[in-house]
Formats: C-alpha cells, structure tokens, sequence
C-alpha cells in the first residue's frame, strides 16, 4: 500500500503552504488519515487527524492555523498551513490508522514518504 505526499517545500515564515496525500481507495474510504512531522532533533509526532467520516483533530500548535481535508473523490487529503512559522520546518509524513479513536503514532498501519517543509525566518 502506497501512500503519496506532496507539496514541500521552501516559504517564509507568515506564509501558507497546502501538503496532500493521495491514498489507495480501500484505504481512503475506511482509515483515518494523519500527517505527523519530524523536526531536526525531535522526536516524529502528530500533527493533524482527520476520519473517514470527516472529523478533525489538531495538535495544540497548530490549532487555528492549519485545516486538513478530504476530497473522498480523489481519494486525498490536504493540510493547508497557515501563518507558518519557523518551528514548523520538519519533514511531514502522511500515515493512515484503521483502528478507530484517536489517531496514534503506535496505531499507524501505513506510511507514505515524508515531504520536507523548510520555513525560511
């Protein structure tokens, strides 16, 4: 199973920059999908969640400034970032969970390949 991110890249702090994931179908329509970030020197963690069903879920630092969304018809999702700042560079990676709940780095069944976000100050 393959999992594709997109769209990293190099933006300014206070800038905006929209990552997507496409996902196989029988994935899509039945996992919830996540993007979790590594930062340099810092552990992987969780960014953004959002279920098949549509509900959303955030990390605190990044409430109010990123939204993710699902296009179920091109089976992708897409995590617009907002008001960027420098503590934001780390590579994001996009990860599908079957287990229902809250998404969790230990419950991941698949991974796609990280896509790198820089912020430049």
């Amino acid at each position: 199973v393959q999992l594709q991110a997109f769209g990293g890249g190099v933006v300014q702090a206070g800038g905006s920059l929209t990552l997507s994931c496409t996902a196989p179908g029988q994935i899509f329509n039945h996992y919830s999908m996540a993007w979790f970030r590594r930062a340099p020197g810092k552990e992987r963690e969780f960014v953004a969640a959002i279920s098949w069903k549509g509900t959303t879920y955030y990390e605190d630092s990044v409430k109010g400034r990123f939204t993710l969304s699902r296009d179920n018809a091109k089976n992708t999702i897409y995590l617009l970032m907002n008001g960027i700042t420098t503590d934001d560079t780390a590579v994001y990676y996009c990860a599908a969970q079957s287990m229902g709940g809250l998404v969790h780095i230990d419950y991941i069944s698949y991974w796609g390949q990280g896509t790198q976000v820089t912020v430049s100050s």
